[in-house]
């Protein structure tokens, strides 16, 4: 039974991503509207754009983990830009999956510590196992088997989408892969998590997930998280069903910085990155 609380709350919501799909088709329009006008000055200057449909963290509704890179079809297809990164150390992402969890291994009163070497430089962070249990010890797990070796960050979201993220941690690089397994969503009321100043946002039940936090990404349905993640570079409004898992140190910001600053390919809001941004090896340690 739905309680009239939360029925107000998803109504209110829903009102919420109306609006911002609204803002957001507003903004395909006036950059389609630029780049008309962009080309008849082509004689003179290069000029053009490109854009893609932003979507939410994990997107579809059919048990997989997705993500929204996908160009539309009526748009010009997405152009790499300039590369910040090395090359990939040489390897093939794994495609060993499993059928359930696995068994509780760390320590719940411990912290953790995951070390991401990519090509883009060392992503540093720290993850707490009392407050996300199961989620630390997949990803404890999952870096011993190597599941996050070789495995591409698919999808960079700019500021014009919403919200400011790197998604990470699929190992078939187009948001549909996981390890085989699901987990409940963990650590929802977190405190790191702020109230955001928009009233509709607020109204709508959004939080602030605060930039330097890493959030596992998750389709709508409850019990979805896999092993896909997002890295928060800037402040962003989301609805707190994603799981906070830990936070992102120093150097693994200015990694992530790079990262972010190099946009999207093709200069859209939401898409694969123009940074070769590959975890080349992926290490958990108690801390």
């Amino acid at each position: 039974m739905v309680s009239n609380e939360q029925r107000r709350r998803q109504l209110a919501r829903e009102k919420f991503e109306r609006q911002q799909q609204r803002r957001e088709e507003m903004r395909r329009k006036a950059r389609r509207r630029n780049a008309v006008i962009a080309a008849g000055l082509a004689v003179v200057i290069a000029a053009g754009a490109t854009a893609y449909a932003s979507g939410a963290l994990g997107g579809g509704d059919d048990g997989k983990e997705t993500s929204a890179d996908a160009t539309p079809s009526d748009l010009p297809t997405p152009t790499k830009g300039p590369d910040p990164c090395a090359k990939p150390a040489p390897g093939s992402p794994a495609t060993k999956t499993w059928k359930s969890e696995p068994e509780m291994s760390v320590d719940k009163s411990a912290s953790y510590a995951m070390n991401l070497k990519t090509t883009c430089g060392t992503i540093d962070i720290t993850m707490d196992a009392a407050k996300a249990p199961h989620t630390v010890n997949s990803f404890n797990f999952l870096a011993a088997q190597g599941f996050l070796d070789h495995t591409k960050c698919h999808r960079l979201t700019g500021a014009e989408a919403g919200i400011s993220v790197l998604q990470c941690g699929d190992p078939k690089g187009t948001g549909q892969g996981g390890p085989g397994y699901t987990l409940a969503e963990e650590n929802l009321k977190d405190p790191a998590l702020k109230e955001p100043s928009d009233p509709e946002a607020k109204k709508a039940g959004m939080k602030i997930y605060p930039a330097g936090m890493v959030a596992m990404a998750k389709t709508q349905a409850p019990h979805s998280t896999g092993s896909q993640f997002f890295l928060v570079y800037k402040d962003s409004p989301l609805p707190p069903d994603y799981t906070p898992l830990g936070t992102i140190g120093a150097e693994g910001m200015k990694t992530l910085k790079k990262i972010a600053d190099a946009g999207v390919q093709g200069g859209g809001p939401d898409g694969p990155p123009n940074a070769t941004a590959v975890i080349d090896k992926a290490t958990v340690a108690k801390s």
